[in-house]
């Protein structure tokens, strides 16, 4: 891949209109090349901002003129037709900023969602690849691996009995920050976790489930944690997986005296 039709690469990419083994040859590139991966990241947030700006309303001509001649009738009722203008006009800013407020967090939610799948294609990586800093299939030995690297302290869960074992953890930067990515296997599948606390979550919206060139992309919340899980698994097994952390991280909670 070269520089000079990077731009309409990234358009058909974003489209979904990118072959599957160009998007590939695209994301190992993203991957590879800071600068590009700033150039998609601003496409992203600028088509955010483009779906999220709302079409001015002007009243039709024969409105206008009905509310002209009844202007005249006294100052009472233009007294009534200002205060009315002034909520209409209140009504379509919240409309307007709540549509900018959307288009806002939907960017960030496709920028998280691409910094995601960015980090497991890149875990896969052959000779390259990064994939553990720990590896073990035991919690107890993953869990504590993170203490003193995070602020937080992730929940580490290993299903080997279900058919997901756990393969290990390895710090990565997500969102502009170092998070824990937890490690799961099925058969010759890879199962990549992030996930994060809730309160630090950024505003940002996105799919429960999304399909970006043969990858899927999960992402759920918890009472404590924000969880995105990414592999190239069949969905409906991915979302068995997704039931399985969702109960461990129930059962784990702190029962209410």
């Amino acid at each position: 891949m070269t520089h000079p039709d990077f731009e309409a690469q990234v358009d058909l990419y974003l489209d979904g209109e990118l072959a599957p083994s160009d998007a590939r040859e695209l994301e190992v590139h993203l991957v590879q090349c800071a600068e590009c991966t700033r150039f998609r990241d601003k496409r992203l947030a600028l088509r955010a901002a483009i779906k999220s700006q709302i079409p001015a309303l002007r009243a039709p001509e024969a409105l206008r003129r009905r509310i002209q001649t009844q202007r005249r009738s006294g100052a009472r009722f233009r007294a009534v037709v200002v205060w009315r203008s002034l909520a209409l006009a209140a009504s379509v800013a919240v409309v307007a900023f709540g549509g900018w407020q959307l288009g806002v967090q939907r960017g960030r939610g496709e920028m998280l969602a691409s910094e995601v799948l960015t980090s497991h294609i890149r875990s896969l990586m052959p000779g390259g690849g990064h994939l553990t800093d720990v590896q073990s299939s035991d919690q107890h030995t993953v869990k504590p691996w993170f203490h003193g690297k995070l602020d937080y302290s992730p929940p580490v869960y290993d299903f080997a009995g279900r058919g997901y074992p756990l393969l290990g953890g390895r710090l990565d930067y997500i969102g502009g920050r170092s998070v824990a990515a937890l490690v799961y296997g099925r058969r010759q599948h890879v199962i990549n976790v992030v996930l994060w606390p809730r309160d630090r979550d950024p505003r940002a919206s996105a799919p429960a489930a999304q399909t970006r060139q043969g990858y899927h992309v999960l992402r759920w919340v918890t009472p404590e944690y924000s969880y995105w899980a990414v592999s190239d698994l069949g969905l409906s097994e991915l979302q068995d997986f997704e039931r399985l952390l969702l109960q461990a991280d129930s059962a784990a909670a702190p029962q209410p005296r």
